[in-house]
């Protein structure tokens, strides 16, 4: 073995601006922010570089329960195995020359909406780039990891999944023509941790179709999703100011102001889970409601005060959710 690369990426919750990350929506309503925070559930990347008479290729991916070793690169790059799709093809990019072994997991649940393939696609590429020895930009980083996702996913996909594990922190992305830019602001990390909490509601979310759904909508000139998706930038550029000056009390009202208004881009961002646990959480005494990611399902953040804590997650695991008690996560 040459070298024995490690890499660990955080995830996401996006708390304002979600959508408006896929091009060319940001541009239909005159630029746009989105708000999102890196989180304590992480995926994994293990790439050992063997010697130069070693040739062959072994794939392990934990999640998938998938494990193969190939005679060679050639003979990797012809294989179409389904579970190849996302690491297939961020290593054919790279077409190393040289025998390794990938080893991948993730502790995001399956379609949870915290940006868990994009911050694996991150941490693969991370390790490829350690072992090309590659001086990469946060932007190129994050734009050659959204493109590899698009041909694996064959549906538009944003960005800002990309930064929170490229560069961890309370980020603000901002958009506009010819130019998107990340900066992160400080925060409290016990402050957060002690209000908030993720649920996974049982049911897996399917981005790609939510959001094309709402693509269809905006390329048809559709007026009330394109209203909506203006609200949402409002909502988002308040979320950006809140952060900024640290009036965390506001979150709770600005989630369900977003809410509403990503009700009005598609039906299908709601279910019948997401509606439960919202009922749940609200009697309870919980503060704040957020939909991850292009909801549907997946995982819910709830706000709530911190003497509360402990018996909302009680009480929701009462009711056979799971419950992550995630930690905000800072570069």
């Amino acid at each position: 073995m040459l070298k024995k690369i490690q890499i660990k990426s955080p995830t996401r919750v996006d708390l304002a601006g979600g959508t408006l990350d896929l091009w060319p929506l940001y541009l239909f309503v005159d630029q746009a922010c989105t708000v999102n925070l890196s989180i304590s559930i992480y995926t994994y990347a293990e790439l050992e570089v063997y010697d130069e008479d070693n040739l062959e290729v072994r794939i392990c991916l934990k999640d998938l329960d998938y494990d193969e070793t190939f005679s060679s690169y050639d003979a990797f790059s012809k294989s179409n195995h389904k579970e190849l799709s996302l690491v297939g093809n961020i290593v054919k990019y790279f077409k190393p020359n040289f025998g390794f072994s990938l080893v991948t997991s993730s502790e995001s649940p399956v379609g949870g909406g915290l940006g868990g393939s994009s911050s694996l696609t991150v941490s693969i590429m991370k390790a490829f780039n350690q072992a090309f020895e590659i001086s990469c930009s946060d932007n190129d980083l994050v734009n050659i990891a959204h493109d590899i996702e698009a041909q694996v996913l064959k549906t538009p996909t944003g960005t800002q999944d990309y930064y929170p594990a490229v560069n961890p922190g309370l980020g603000i992305i901002e958009y506009s023509p010819g130019h998107v830019s990340q900066s992160t602001c400080e925060f409290d990390k016990t402050y957060i941790h002690e209000r908030m909490f993720l649920v996974d509601t049982g049911k897996s979310h399917h981005s790609g179709i939510n959001n094309w759904d709402v693509y269809k909508k905006v390329i048809d000139g559709c007026e009330i999703t394109l209203q909506a998706l203006r609200e949402i930038k409002t909502i988002a550029e308040e979320t950006k100011e809140v952060c900024l000056k640290k009036q965390w009390d506001q979150l709770p009202q600005i989630f369900q102001r977003e809410q509403t208004q990503r009700l009005k881009l598609s039906d299908s961002f709601a279910s019948a889970e997401i509606t439960k646990l919202s009922e749940i959480t609200g009697a309870l005494g919980a503060e704040g409601f957020k939909i991850c990611g292009a909801g549907g399902g997946g995982c819910v953040l709830v706000w709530c005060p911190k003497q509360k804590k402990q018996n909302i997650i009680d009480g929701v695991e009462l009711e056979g959710f799971k419950v992550y008690d995630v930690k905000p996560v800072t570069a």
